[in-house]
């Protein structure tokens, strides 16, 4: 495993550049392929990727939840030394007959969710456990108190809210603490950036922010990146490393607490993207950047 960049997420300091796991279940793939999956983690450990996000409901079907916490397992289980790697997932959406989706935030739901994953990563305490969707019928502070109490309980280690707002990180931060809360996971890229506040509100408060769809969600990798912001291609000829590396690298600028967790399908995809780490932009290039978006 190469030793890179680490970054604070709650208790754990883990890579400054993750893994998202969710290719190896949804997708463009009728039929995941679990062999490359699993080797896809492997490069990723080799990389020194040593955070790796999923969530229960990563699965090729509704009744396949828990498909992407297994394969995560399965890779990891697979190798002789993991003790450095943290393992994220996430609950609270739901999914049924039909692939009729909701969200459902109830601590029996929870409860239930929690010792779901728990069988399918085949780990007697999660790592870090993230409310995955706010659940708009429940309080959301009453909500992170039953994550507390989970906590408290021995199941989860850590706690993080995804896809949240300045207002719930806040609420969060009250119920827990300032500290107790590891992380928040929104949607950043170049293509989406309205959670620029959420990210630097995380910074002064000492909270990890993983940006997930880092580049933009678009599964074509470096060659979508490229086309849709020349300007990322042209630093990275200069510097002679894919656009993805550049992306990765802007965000790895915006503050030490974040952590951006590209997905990825093939060994390839996920080695490149973690070289990011090793990338240095100038001051005259990060305006480059910023200039683009206005």
């Amino acid at each position: 495993m190469e030793h890179v960049q680490t970054r604070r997420l709650g208790p754990f300091m883990v890579s400054a550049v993750g893994l998202g796991a969710m290719p190896f279940s949804m997708g463009d793939r009728v039929s995941p392929d679990r062999e490359q999956a699993i080797a896809t983690v492997h490069a990723a450990l080799d990389a020194g990727v040593t955070y790796i996000d999923t969530a229960d409901i990563y699965a090729p079907s509704w009744d396949t939840m828990g498909h992407n916490e297994e394969v995560v397992a399965e890779a990891l289980s697979s190798r002789s030394d993991t003790s450095e790697v943290i393992v994220g997932t996430k609950g609270g959406i739901t999914r049924g007959p039909g692939e009729s989706w909701g969200r459902d935030g109830s601590p029996d739901y929870l409860r239930r969710a929690v010792e779901a994953s728990l069988r399918a990563l085949r780990r007697e305490v999660i790592d870090l456990y993230q409310w995955h969707r706010p659940d708009r019928s429940r309080v959301y502070g009453q909500v992170i108190e039953t994550f507390k109490a989970l906590q408290d309980e021995g199941k989860i280690r850590a706690i993080g809210i995804s896809n949240a707002n300045i207002e719930e990180i806040d609420v969060a931060i009250e119920v827990l603490g300032e500290g107790g809360l590891a992380s928040v996971q929104n949607e950043f890229s170049p293509r989406f950036r309205s959670s620029r506040s959420e990210l630097e509100h995380c910074g002064r408060h000492g909270v990890a922010f993983l940006p997930w769809s880092p580049l933009g969600g678009t599964g074509g990798g470096s060659k979508e990146v490229g086309q849709a912001y020349p300007v990322f291609q042209e630093i990275g000829e200069q510097h002679g490393v894919s656009p993805q590396q550049v992306v990765i690298a802007w965000e790895l600028s915006l503050g030490d607490h974040v952590i951006p967790i590209p997905g990825a399908s093939r060994p390839a995809s996920i080695t490149d993207s973690a070289k990011a780490v090793h990338l240095r932009l100038t001051d005259d290039e990060l305006t480059r950047i910023e200039g683009q978006f206005r």
